[in-house]
């Protein structure tokens, strides 16, 4: 029997060797860059992320007492610079490699995240408070004065702060 034949009924015998994907399971890497995610209440809509996108998927837009955070797959290269330079951590690249859609679909392929505004407890302002995230890497050991600082607007701060420094 010619090698070729051997091999051929080894294959058969043995089975198919690849995934059974789409039908099946599929092994997908731990540090697969897919989709990415916002944790809305981490973000604090500073745009750094914006800034650093290279295909500009990622837009932030103010809308009454909102933020609104999309990001366009269809145009999203999966670099990973918005989770990298993200000052929050409020964004997290999945594993999630999906990415298939329809000509119809290509318009609502898009990840939305709103980010809501507070008023200031001084002036009644509004603005986006700092994240839980933003603060823990701010503040080794968070107290009550820290915490009290971030139900004022930045401009209600600086003024605090200068109160304090100046008594």
């Amino acid at each position: 029997m010619s090698g070729f034949l051997k091999i051929a009924i080894r294959n058969l015998l043995k089975g198919p060797v690849t995934d059974p994907y789409p039908f099946g399971p599929t092994f997908i890497p731990d540090k697969l860059r897919g989709k990415l995610k916002v944790d809305a209440k981490a973000c604090t809509a500073c745009g750094t992320c914006e800034e650093v996108c290279p295909s500009a998927a990622i837009h932030i837009t103010k809308n009454n007492d909102v933020y609104i955070h999309t990001t366009w797959y269809n145009t999203c290269c999966f670099c990973g610079n918005c989770e990298f330079f993200c000052p929050t951590g409020a964004i997290k690249l999945t594993n999630d490699f999906h990415t298939a859609n329809t000509e119809e679909e290509k318009y609502k392929f898009i990840n939305v995240a709103v980010i809501v505004q507070v008023k200031c407890e001084k002036c009644q302002k509004m603005f986006v408070p700092p994240s839980e995230e933003l603060l823990k890497r701010a503040y080794p050991h968070i107290n009550e004065a820290v915490r009290n600082l971030t139900k004022l607007c930045p401009d209600c701060r600086k003024k605090e702060a200068f109160k304090r420094l100046y008594k």
